[in-house]
């Protein structure tokens, strides 16, 4: 894969997304030019992942500004479109976190807010990179295998998910580049598939070894002895260490836990929320029951089934043996909170 795909990018009118619903079968790009249009991809996946949200959510105050213009909004109707972005998906703190950063500049004008929006996408790329080195370097002391490692992770949390490179994905990739990934175990990620979809496509872009498994042989697949450690991202951490994730992801810490296997969390700084306490006070998005009772818009379920589809599930921090940010690794679990050493 080429180190510069970017799952959103600035067209100097608009953003451009790669629609990721449409991955593997299709690569293509989403031209948006209108705040609703941005804000429907965000919550139809189209653009997903905290830190790229994060990006289109920079880029957004912008097109908020240049639609403002074009269609003779009030200072007031801009501001309300940039709170409808900020708000489109609820767990992941990175869009309100780049949303308002940007913000920040926004009495400056349009210039001004790009440059801000260029730096969001420039230092989370940076940031990427550097957790990948950290994660890779604590994995090796930490699992001492001596030989390739197996890995698992969970979703997708590769360039697609990111402004580049990657984040638990990111560290799979540093240790590749160093000849140390036997197979990478990617879960599917029901029930939107990202990772059957997106991680594979990422790893067979990358020739790194891996094999796609249903969610629910996660656990047995590590209590097997199958898997070093597993490496997953984050939507939303707590300054305890608790962890929001993709649904699914809790099963997966407490298997690594029975194991005694590492469970590592790699995600920026910017998605480590000092403000809410525990994982109690993390917003999990409930999404339309009918992703879980249809199949490419066939009905899989009783037509008096109803669905309960939560996106995201917490971990807790106990169960978090090290958090790699761009900063190095808290070994969570091991009493190194976010909430004392991240302020």
């Amino acid at each position: 894969m080429s180190q510069e795909l970017r799952a959103v990018d600035w067209t100097g009118s608009g953003i451009a997304l790669i629609d990721q619903t449409l991955l593997p079968q299709r690569t293509d790009t989403l031209d948006v030019q209108d705040v609703d249009t941005l804000v429907d991809a965000i919550q139809r996946l189209v653009v997903r992942g905290a830190p790229a949200i994060g990006a289109a959510g920079a880029y957004g105050v912008a097109l908020a500004l240049l639609q403002g213009e074009r269609e003779g909004w009030t200072d007031g109707d801009v501001r309300a479109a940039v709170a409808r972005i900020r708000a489109a998906r609820p767990t992941a703190v990175n869009l309100m976190v780049c949303v308002d950063r940007v913000m920040t500049r926004f009495d400056e004008g349009l210039d001004a807010v790009l440059e801000e929006a260029v730096a969001v996408q420039r230092e989370d790329v940076a940031a990427n990179r550097a957790m990948g080195v950290h994660g890779a370097d604590w994995l090796l002391q930490r699992v001492g295998a001596g030989r390739p490692l197996r890995l698992l992770t969970h979703c997708n949390t590769g360039a697609l998910a990111t402004a580049g490179w990657g984040t638990a994905l990111g560290v799979v990739r540093e240790l590749h580049t160093r000849g140390l990934v036997e197979t990478v175990y990617a879960d599917e990620t029901r029930p939107l598939l990202q990772g059957a979809r997106l991680t594979a496509w990422e790893l067979v872009q990358e020739g790194i070894p891996h094999l796609v498994q249903a969610d629910a042989a996660a656990a047995g697949t590590i209590l097997r002895g199958e898997v070093d450690a597993a490496i997953v991202g984050a939507d939303r951490i707590a300054a305890n260490g608790d962890t929001a994730n993709k649904v699914g992801t809790v099963g997966i810490a407490l298997a690594c836990a029975y194991a005694g296997i590492p469970f590592l969390v790699a995600a920026p700084t910017t998605t480590v929320d000092l403000a809410t306490a525990t994982g109690d006070d993390i917003h999990i998005e409930l999404r339309a029951g009918d992703e879980v009772l249809e199949w490419s818009g066939v009905r899989t379920a009783p037509a008096a089934s109803r669905g309960h589809n939560p996106a995201f599930d917490v971990t807790p921090g106990r169960l978090v043996t090290g958090l790699v940010t761009e900063r190095g690794v808290l070994e969570v679990s091991a009493g190194e909170l976010p909430g004392e050493r991240l302020k």
